[in-house]
């Protein structure tokens, strides 16, 4: 069912498409070699390039060619061997030379898809318009001081990936879920970090509404979004808003608006531009950028297992569910934490271990994948453990918690702490007995017909024998003694 607002004159429906700006990986800037490291002090990374300084001259940074089209590569996207740098035209005070080095008619990257699951089980595919490369501006710090806007220009010029949907989104959901998969692709890619709270990735989302059946209505762009949530919450703001407008017989004007989170509600930031207002034109200091079909082709060679090939392997060879799967594939860390533990064990019983004790035991200490509370190989050696009978599932969650507070290895802890199953028969046997006799009644019970009872015997056996019985075996010697 698709999704639509309930306005006073009825349903309308969405219309959404997503400009993301990802920040490449690179350990230089797009025409400059000064550094990209994000947090360094204000200023201290700042060519005389990134400055604007009269008479500096551009130089094209061939990683950061290499990583747009790698991503290009990875959204299943034209890559185009001839493409052109444009200057747009326009002044901020962030902005040192007054323009901006971008691609405006001859992107680098062309069409392309991405296909998004949501959580109803469905899938998508939204279509991607181009893919280009511009520089960064610098950054205004308006809270520094009470009466003047400070400028810090360490990101001046670092480089960056627009990357335009079409308007193919229908519901927040679907908007959500594409930023998460576009950052997921970014992330195994390594072309972008995709940290959003510290600005390497941002959305601008444009919003538009419309009845059933019309064609597109106005636009309207949110500026600068710097987190799923707030896309969502962003649409559904603005969607809201263009429909009170168009039901009150007004009409929406084409603007640039920002989301405030706090209220909930879009603000109207400035009208929005258009491309002549910009006043592109090549870039005199920068030829045409040519890219070798050779090199293009080895690139695509060099490319990682993406997000869902990964996801479609785990499910044949590991024989996961698709949610499961979905899961351990979220990043690309955690897939290879998985296939470590996996590898000659039973992959549903590793998944199980990783998505339930070891992710709980990550939250609760606020660790990460790349500096886990346990090691793949120690996670790895406990279901050995439980496979080969040295000890049960119940032991095993006690062990578990020795290894995240001890970071002894589950053999030691095993050893030292004598939690071996008991395999012998004999014991097991001497456990029931004396369980049963002390619960004569109840065996008079289960005789009668009580038959829910056999779980109070095994509860109890269990607890005589400190969780240490073999399940499958305290199970076969209470039937026949009950018998």
């Amino acid at each position: 069912m698709s999704y639509t607002i309930e306005g006073k004159s009825g349903p309308w429906e969405l219309v959404i498409g997503l400009e993301v700006h990802a920040q490449v990986i690179s350990n230089a800037k797009l025409f400059s070699g000064a550094a990209t490291a994000f947090g360094a002090e204000p200023n201290s990374q700042v060519s005389f390039v990134d400055a604007g300084f009269p008479g500096m001259l551009p130089v094209i940074n061939r990683e950061c060619v290499a990583q747009a089209v790698r991503t290009g590569l990875g959204l299943n996207a034209q890559i185009n061997l001839w493409s052109r740098f444009d200057r747009k035209n326009y002044f901020y005070a962030d902005l040192p030379q007054g323009y901006q080095i971008s691609q405006y008619q001859h992107p680098i990257v062309g069409t392309g898809t991405i296909d998004i699951e949501l959580e109803d089980g469905s899938t998508r595919t939204i279509g991607i318009t181009r893919l280009h490369l511009e520089q960064d501006a610098g950054k205004s710090l308006h809270d520094q001081h009470p009466s003047k806007s400070y400028i810090d220009l360490n990101r001046s010029g670092v480089a960056l990936m627009e990357i335009v949907s079409e308007p193919d989104m229908r519901s927040p959901e679907e908007a959500g879920a594409y930023l998460a998969k576009l950052r997921q692709i970014l992330r195994y890619l390594g072309t972008c970090d995709g940290n959003m709270d510290e600005g390497s990735m941002r959305a601008d989302v444009n919003v538009s509404v419309r009845k059933a059946g019309e064609g597109f209505r106005t636009r309207c762009e949110v500026k600068n979004v710097n987190s799923i949530r707030y896309v969502m919450q962003a649409v559904e703001a603005e969607a809201r808003r263009q429909i009170a407008v168009w039901e009150e017989g007004g009409e929406v004007e084409q603007e640039t608006r920002l989301f405030e989170p706090a209220r909930g509600i879009t603000r109207s930031m400035r009208s929005k531009e258009d491309a002549h207002d910009y006043r592109y034109f090549p870039d005199p200091d920068l030829v045409p950028l040519v890219l070798d079909e050779a090199w293009v082709a080895e690139l695509k060679s060099g490319l990682p297992e993406l997000p869902d090939a990964k996801r479609a392997r785990f499910m044949r060879d590991y024989g996961l569910p698709a949610y499961d799967a979905g899961v351990l594939v979220a990043e690309k860390e955690t897939a290879a934490f998985y296939e470590t533990v996996a590898k000659g064990r039973d992959p549903k019983e590793a998944a199980k271990l990783i998505m339930g004790d070891f992710f709980a035991a990550m939250n609760r200490l606020g660790r990460s994948i790349e500096d886990p509370p346990v090691s793949a190989a120690d996670l790895g050696a406990l279901l050995d453990l439980v496979a080969d009978g040295t000890i049960n599932g119940r032991i095993a969650k006690e062990v578990f918690e020795a290894m995240v507070e001890t970071g002894q290895s589950p053999g030691d802890i095993v050893e030292m702490k004598g939690l071996k199953q008991v395999t012998d028969t004999g014991a097991i046997e001497a456990a029931i007995d004396a369980v049963l006799a002390a619960n004569a009644d109840k065996v008079a019970e289960y005789k009668s017909g009580k038959d829910k009872l056999f779980g109070f015997f095994v509860g109890q056996t269990m607890k005589a024998m400190q969780g240490k019985g073999n399940p499958a075996l305290v199970n076969e010697v209470l039937k026949r003694k009950l018998a």
